[in-house]
């Protein structure tokens, strides 16, 4: 066996928090077993902050193990002893347990002594004006409130979001359908004036656009044959728009003003009903 373990800190003096260093060593028996502290060990008046173990050397029959501890302290004693153990392990229920020297250091005191005995207090000074403090933009905060509001506002959207498109769908579809319903009945009163060819086109071509926003769909470039096969062969369709196409690629006769005037009447009844069945859905 060896003569027992050695202790010894990195320096004499130290200073509160600075970290000091505290070596253990133990010259053994390459057989033995040896155990040294761990973080749980107790190193008051300091405190463990870390470790690094050495590797084992071994010469002439012993082996030499050490142990840096780093340490700290905030205990204002003049003078700060450590005393670690080594264990030994010799059997099951046999334990040696070894204590190097007491290994001391000496506190160094920064901060200036207080004149007067130690209870009394230094002189507080008055009459200290208060410095208005500008006010600081709590940037944690505000951006913590609006993270808030955007998660509100996205699960909101997830809850309602349809809802809200389907009823704004259903706002502007219902403005757009009152605007064309005044736009073709001023149109109408237009060709009951003039008598004007090119006021039915401008008429026919409204209609078109309407649908067309209706059924999401580019109804303006169709024929009559190909709008009439678009919506079902339907007869009123089918009439009304063989009607303006007289008046448009033809020449206008007086019975022709007056199958316009029906054909209009269609062509708007039909675009009604075409909204009432969307409006219903």
């Amino acid at each position: 066996m060896g003569t027992g373990p050695v202790g010894h800190f990195s320096r004499a003096v130290v200073e509160v928090g600075q970290p000091l260093n505290y070596e253990l060593s133990y010259l053994h028996d390459p057989a033995e077993e040896v155990i040294f502290p761990d973080s749980l060990a107790a190193f008051g008046p300091f405190e463990y902050a870390g470790r690094r173990w050495l590797p084992t050397r071994t010469e002439n029959g012993r082996s030499l193990d050490r142990v840096v501890y780093r340490l700290r302290t905030f205990s204002l004693a003049p003078v700060q002893a450590l005393q670690l153990p080594v264990l030994v392990l010799r059997g099951p229920h046999d334990t040696l347990h070894l204590l190097p020297p007491l290994a001391r250091v000496q506190l160094r005191r920064v901060a200036p002594t207080l004149s007067g005995t130690a209870a009394s207090p230094p002189t507080l000074h008055g009459g200290y004006r208060w410095l208005p403090l500008a006010a600081a933009f709590n940037y944690p905060f505000w951006l913590a409130g609006l993270a808030g509001l955007l998660a509100l506002g996205g699960g909101a959207w997830a809850l309602y979001g349809r809802r809200w498109r389907q009823r704004y769908g259903r706002y502007k579809r219902r403005k757009n359908h009152v605007y064309f319903l005044a736009q073709f009945a001023r149109n109408a009163e237009r060709f009951t004036l003039s008598r004007s060819a090119s006021v039915v086109e401008r008429t026919v071509a409204l209609w078109k656009n309407y649908l067309s926003s209706l059924d999401n769909n580019n109804l303006s470039s169709l024929t009559t044959k190909e709008l009439t096969q678009y919506f079902d062969n339907n007869d009123e369709v089918r009439r009304a728009l063989r009607a303006t196409d007289r008046v448009v690629y033809g020449n206008l006769l007086s019975e022709d003003a007056q199958e316009v005037d029906a054909a209009f009447q269609r062509l708007r009844a039909f675009a009604e009903q075409r909204y009432a069945s969307l409006a219903s859905e």
